[in-house]
């Protein structure tokens, strides 16, 4: 009988070696690159596994949440960054905070909040630190590399109240690509404009310390640009199905699977039932337009043995539907196999932190593939 046969499914399983090997691999990159890595733990969410794989609780640490910077600040990492525009209904929250001393920086990329975190320091006498964000591929938000003047308007309000502590991008772009040499020129890119802007609000007269870039596929490319301080990344600790289409996995190293139980079959339409649905897995479909698409997962047999082109095609709230691939086997004849009701199953996820956040516990492997214990999971903003 498996050592897994007693847990109850959908749950959430961690191979705590895998999570090592991972955090080891961007160690070696980040030391290579000469600068720092202060990790995003908005994919881990959990103390215990923030413990353990950083060694203790005196690494810097990236958050996306309050609720995040709470708990993991509140645990004895006390230098983090919240690196999501922040709103002025959470600047009382954020001056609490940092009261309890929690050294809690923010991040701004309008004028507005600028004022805002200006303001709110001068009306509390807490000093508010903040990182401008840098737009350095168009995908998603913060200023563009033509906007100097507004960069340097955005520090000047900061700094009437306020702290600039550096400048930030997240070249987010490079999810699209699959290419290595695509992915180095996105990094170099994204190294090189947010150094550039750095350097204009230093020229202005700005202290400007810190240079924070980071995307998982840029992290772990193979370039060294002098100038940024700090590398920040999240999903590296566990990757997915959507970084192995990118390339900078390999489906194996995928750390973290969903285990579920057969609880039916259709003859006709072979089709395999099983107990995690979207409530489980999330309705993530980050796979569908690279290469190779992975539906809502990736199956596994219950030892994490990958069984190729076995997909989870449809998902209800607690049902998951398992077929062969569609379009596999039109050269070859291929059939979805007959697994008996109660067969329990692994699912690699499309996109870690969707369907972590799904569950409350890590049920930990260790490097014998033993359950070794359980870490506590935190929801919630």
């Amino acid at each position: 009988m498996s050592i897994l046969a007693d847990l109850k499914t959908p749950c959430l399983l961690l191979d705590e070696g895998k999570m090592r090997a991972n955090q080891d691999r961007m160690m070696q990159r980040v030391k290579s690159r000469s600068c720092n890595l202060r990790p995003h733990l908005k994919t881990l969410k959990s103390i215990s596994a923030a413990r353990y794989v950083l060694g203790g609780t005196d690494s810097p640490i990236t958050v996306s949440t309050l609720k995040e910077a709470q708990e993991f600040g509140r645990a004895g990492f006390k230098d983090i960054l919240y690196a999501v525009a922040i709103t002025p209904q959470k600047l009382d929250q954020v001056v609490a905070l940092r009261r309890e001393g929690i050294d809690l920086k923010l991040l701004i990329e309008s004028e507005e909040m600028a004022d805002a975190i200006a303001n709110k320091s001068n009306e509390t006498g807490e000093i508010i630190p903040a990182f401008i964000e840098i737009d350095v591929d168009g995908h998603r938000a913060g200023i563009a590399i033509d906007q100097t003047d507004r960069l340097i308007d955005i520090a000047q309000r900061l700094e009437q109240g306020g702290s600039l502590h550096g400048v930030l991008a997240h070249a987010g772009g490079s999810y699209a690509l699959s290419d290595e040499k695509l992915i180095c020129e996105a990094a170099l890119n994204e190294a090189t404009k947010t150094v550039k802007m750095a350097n204009v609000l230093r020229a202005a007269g700005f202290d400007c310390r810190h240079v924070s870039v980071g995307s998982t596929p840029t992290a772990l490319a193979d370039i060294d640009v002098e100038g940024v301080t700090e590398i920040r990344a999240g999903v590296y600790l566990f990757f997915d199905l959507v970084q192995a289409g990118v390339g900078v996995c390999r489906q194996e190293n995928i750390a973290i699977s969903v285990l579920t139980t057969v609880n039916g079959w259709n003859d006709q339409k072979k089709q395999i039932f099983v107990d995690a649905g979207w409530m489980a897995l999330s309705r993530d479909r980050g796979t569908a337009n690279q290469a190779t698409d992975q539906y809502f997962g990736l199956v596994c047999d219950i030892d994490g043995n990958i069984m190729p082109d076995l997909v989870v095609v449809e998902t209800s709230q607690e049902h998951g539907i398992i077929t062969t691939r569609p379009g596999f086997g039109q050269d070859i004849q291929a059939e979805t196999p007959h697994l008996p009701i109660g067969t329990q199953l692994r699912i690699l996820p499309n996109h870690a932190c969707a369907t972590a956040t799904q569950h409350e516990t890590y049920h930990v492997l260790n490097a014998e593939g033993q359950l070794a214990q359980a870490w506590t999971r935190f929801r919630g903003w």
